[in-house]
């Protein structure tokens, strides 16, 4: 199976300097599409950790990573897993890397398992053996969802820092241009930009034309240079010329940015051989992109012939020297950076503080609350009325009569709960006027409580009737009894 898999015995005339190598499923699908398109002089690698779909690519160099890992069955959507696969088979990548390899193309669809993961380790393979390393990725669609892009995002920041130059490709972007494509064709077109944008960057080296750009002027451009936009376009007509580089400058793919700005731009001007392009439409290509980049941005372009387009000119831009700012999807999903610390650093070692000897004034906060309070117990005590006048309703709608009978119950309520509340802070007062103890001895409770008591009759007056019975003590004193007889009535009168 792995003598299946692995060939690195490439003969010594078919090696290239230019190895395109794609990871993950959607990067070798797109390396599948490239191998089929044809880029002149670069050989073609595809990773994955997927057997089968490794099985199928008819390109003819192939690496299987993790496969004690995953055991051919894929990353499973994560990324670590990706990157675990790829530290795994990371000496196969070496040792292909290590065949008269100059620069590399990596393509990977971001946001799955193994792409995400994988593609920073093999670039960062490829950066520190002083390979010139151009990544070239997709962002996934958004039907594919928000965690699909936010690992996406995650996995392009990390992939940064390995690089020399990174090529977004939005895949929204895509489905903008196209419309609504069925599902194999958008991918489809995806897989073609990412062609357009390798061929266009990989042929002005290789491909021998008029003007002819070495490897050493696309160094210049592409070394340490950041983030990179693309744009392209195919025109053919009247004022073709004119009308490819504004709609190359006009692409979705360049994110709706301006090229202003930017340091270096890469140039590939194709044309077909019926009608080749003239020295004036380059002049007019040139002259209008340096005009809408500015005076500073150092341009290389190269010409080659395609039979396939006939009497059309094709043209591909890479615009270089930007961040990843200039991506929307960084700006939604900014992942922030991680700091490490080391705990292995000296945490005993000497710190110094500067004291400033300033002498703080102390308030006294407590000051107020050491005051002698006196009270006096001759205070006037407040009085209260307890006589409320009455309330009266006048009722002059029969309808109402029913509403104003629940206010008026209500207004009763609320005069006794008035009066009760008058009488608590009658008793309250009266407790605590306790000097006065001749008051307490003299005046009866219930009148110091102001509480009334019905009337009552004495037995002197005129209206009480007289008992005929008297009640006595006979001679010894030990017995009372009761005598029919009252001896102080008489019944007829003198």
């Amino acid at each position: 199976m792995a003598e299946d898999i692995i060939n690195f015995d490439l003969p010594q005339e078919r090696s290239s300097i230019i190895k395109v190598i794609g990871v993950g499923g959607g990067g070798s699908n797109a390396i599948n599409y490239m191998y089929g398109q044809g880029i002149t002089d670069v050989n073609f690698v595809v990773c994955n950790t997927d057997a089968q779909d490794l099985a199928r690519s008819p390109v003819p160099v192939k690496i299987q990573l993790g496969e004690t890992l995953t055991q051919g069955r894929g990353a499973g959507n994560n990324p670590e897993m990706g990157r675990q696969a790829a530290i795994e088979s990371l000496d196969s990548i070496t040792e292909l890397l290590s065949h008269n390899t100059k620069m590399v193309f990596i393509t990977a669809g971001m946001g799955g398992g193994t792409g995400t993961g994988a593609a920073p380790i093999i670039a960062k393979e490829a950066k520190e053996n002083n390979i010139l390393t151009v990544a070239i990725v997709t962002i996934p669609f958004q039907f594919e969802g928000k965690r699909r892009i936010s690992q996406a995002v995650q996995g392009i920041s990390e992939l940064k820092e390995y690089v020399d130059s990174l090529l977004i490709i939005n895949n929204e972007k895509l489905r903008q241009i196209y419309g609504n494509l069925p599902f194999s064709e958008a991918f489809s077109k995806a897989d073609n930009v990412l062609t357009i944008a390798a061929k266009g960057i990989a042929e002005i080296i290789t491909v021998s034309g008029n003007i002819n750009v070495d490897f050493a002027d696309v160094q210049t451009v592409m070394n340490n240079s950041g983030v990179a936009l693309m744009g392209s376009a195919v025109a053919e007509g009247e004022d073709r010329a004119l009308c490819v580089i504004q709609e190359a400058l006009n692409s979705p793919l360049l994110n709706d940015n301006d090229i202003k700005g930017a340091k270096n731009i890469l140039l590939n001007i194709r044309s077909g051989k019926d009608d080749e392009i003239r020295v004036d439409e380059i002049g007019q290509i040139t002259d209008y992109l340096q005009d809408a980049s500015g005076l500073d941005a150092d341009i290389i372009w190269g010409n080659t012939l395609d039979e396939s387009l006939e009497r059309k000119i094709s043209v591909t831009i890479i615009a270089t020297g930007f961040n990843t700012e200039s991506i929307p999807e960084f700006a939604v999903n900014r992942v922030e950076k991680k700091e490490k610390i080391s705990l292995d650093e000296d945490l005993n070692s000497n710190i110094e503080f500067e004291v400033d000897n300033k002498v703080l004034k102390q308030k006294n906060v407590f000051s107020s609350a050491q005051r002698r309070i006196e009270f006096n117990g001759n205070d006037e005590v407040e009085k209260f009325d307890l006589e409320d006048s009455a309330v009266n309703v006048n009722v002059s709608n029969t309808e109402r009569i029913k509403d104003e009978e629940i206010n008026i119950s209500r207004t009763k309520k609320e005069q006794h709960n008035i009066k009760n509340i008058k009488r608590n802070q009658v008793r309250y007062n009266n407790y605590r006027r306790t000097n006065n103890i001749e008051e307490y001895e003299d005046v009866p409770a219930y009148k110091r409580k102001e509480i009334e008591l019905e009337s009552y009759s004495l037995s002197s007056d005129d209206d009480v009737e007289v008992s005929r019975f008297t009640l006595s003590d006979d001679e010894s004193g030990d017995n009372s009894n009761i005598n029919k007889n009252n001896s102080y009535l008489f019944d007829n009168v003198d």
